[in-house]
């Protein structure tokens, strides 16, 4: 394969979620949210808003509402990307025209357009040294998160990040095989069952050697157990509760 210090940064990601005492600079926080504001976008909608959070006390609070990640708490700068159809809203009442958001694609598009600004503000903030990790937790209590944070109506959080100077050096988690994921021309199926069996025997290898023996399950009995519970039920009838999915 190619490379160049591009797909070198992508191509070297890990979830850093501890950090130095070392502050970013207000050049350096909105440059990285200037990278976000240049995602790609359906429709140029832009469907998304970010709220910066330094404030100690609001980061504390934040950190138990998404399941009492220490990270959130500690990282210098913290990162609310939320689904944004207020503006839009706006735009529609406007021209007098009727608002129509009530079905899923409104609620994929939302999703989609904050999940692209992460990343390009991960992506931004690593090629400055920082490091960070990406907090869905942000969705346990969705309503919370959005009265703290006094969201308006047609918004709702997707994800949260941390970013901040490492303080750790992680080894790289293995990804899936390629087989496994990447198709030519049409979904080949018979490969899954092979590459999942060898992906379980490197992930089994992994956690055995990141924990000194005290884990050793494979991705699959991982993500079986993950899959066997509803996860957050409740976002859903948020998201019904802000002007989504009627």
């Amino acid at each position: 394969m190619e490379t160049n210090s591009i797909i070198e940064l992508i191509n070297s990601h890990r979830s850093i979620r501890k950090f130095s005492d070392e502050q970013l600079t207000s050049i350096q926080v909105e440059t990285i949210v200037e990278a976000g504001r240049w995602a790609p976008t359906s429709h140029h909608v832009q469907a998304y808003s970010i709220i910066v959070v330094k404030d100690k006390e609001k980061k504390e609070k934040l950190a138990k509402l998404a399941g009492n990640q220490t990270y959130v708490e500690t990282c210098p700068v913290f990162f609310v990307i939320c689904a944004d159809y207020y503006r839009l809203k706006q735009a529609s009442d406007k021209h007098q025209q009727t608002f129509e958001v009530g079905e899923q694609e409104q609620v994929i598009v939302g999703a989609v357009d904050a999940a692209l600004v992460a990343q390009n503000m991960l992506l931004a903030a690593r090629s400055f040294g920082l490091g960070g990790v990406m907090i869905g937790g942000i969705r346990n209590d969705s309503e919370a998160v959005s009265t703290l944070l006094e969201l308006p109506e047609f918004t709702f959080p997707v994800m949260g990040l941390c970013l901040g100077y490492p303080a750790q050096n992680p080894d790289q988690k293995p990804r899936l095989p390629h087989e496994a994921v990447v198709h030519y021309e049409q979904y080949d199926q018979t490969k899954i069952d092979e590459a999942i069996t060898e992906y379980d025997l490197l992930m089994k290898q992994y956690y055995h050697e990141r924990t000194q023996g005290k884990r050793s399950e494979t991705w699959s009995e991982q993500m079986a157990a993950f899959l066997s519970t509803p996860k957050r039920p409740q976002v859903g009838s948020f998201i019904k509760k802000q002007g989504f999915l009627k």
